[in-house]
């Protein structure tokens, strides 16, 4: 039998409820997401349950760094204003981070392989940081929508240019982690079928299948690269947007 390469991003229900048309069922993906948040309590809390070593252990070092990591990022993108919202970051980058890395282990799922979690996210950060604009700056939020120095004659399609920008910015936030993983988790997917397919042969094709498998690996490589690049950009891009 032929397998597709979609079907590691099936969503497969756990636990079926629905209320009328309604379904809130408890799936494979609301499985990875609490696991995800079940990982990273249980990482930092096991490094910050005794506050902390002089000489840091190895998981302890590993927090530090994404830790400063983050702070850093925040801090050269919105400045020091944007201290206050160091834990959102911080809590969206290590969602992510560990959302891709755990979706790297054979036979696991990609949460952030699916534009429904990835675009839910990005909206709420899109509403929570339009809100906080508003909050900052009251009406003069709007001048946001125009540029300055441009004519008033251009007033009525730059400022529809600017809004249809500015509301595409979730959209695009959303589809670029979700199109990266699913991607290269597809692709990964199709090189290994295509080495088992291999190894099912006899003679010259069954030596044939140590080729993709000498392709997968640096490919798997890159892969976490991506997933750890994918959370990088996702959170400079929402410090970008909250200093805009």
């Amino acid at each position: 039998m032929i397998y597709s390469p979609l079907e590691q991003f099936n969503i497969i229900t756990l636990i079926p409820l629905h209320s009328g048309n309604v379904y809130y069922s408890f799936t494979n993906s609301s499985l990875y997401m609490l696991l995800v948040v079940g990982l990273v309590l249980s990482l930092f809390q096991m490094v910050t349950a005794e506050g902390g070593r002089i000489v840091p252990s190895r998981w302890q070092s590993v927090v530090e760094m994404i830790y400063t990591f983050v702070c850093d990022l925040v801090e050269g993108q919105v400045g020091k204003a944007g201290r206050a919202y160091f834990p959102f970051i911080f809590t969206v980058f290590s969602f992510i981070l560990f959302s891709n890395l755990i979706g790297m282990v054979p036979y696991s799922f990609t949460v952030t392989s699916h534009f429904v979690v990835t675009f839910g996210l990005s909206i709420s950060l899109f509403i929570g940081l339009t809100l906080i604009g508003i909050y900052t700056h009251g009406l003069h939020f709007l001048s946001f929508f125009w540029p300055s120095g441009a004519p008033i004659a251009m007033a009525p399609l730059l400022v529809v240019l600017e809004i249809v920008s500015y509301c595409f910015r979730p959209l695009s936030l959303g589809v670029r982690l979700f199109a990266n993983m699913m991607a290269g988790h597809t692709l990964l997917k199709v090189i290994a079928g295509f080495a088992w397919s291999l190894m099912g042969c006899t003679g010259i094709l069954f030596l044939m299948h140590y080729v993709p498998l000498l392709i997968l690996l640096p490919l798997f490589g890159l892969e976490l690269a991506v997933g750890l690049i994918q959370a990088f950009v996702f959170s400079v891009l929402t410090c970008i947007y909250l200093n805009d």
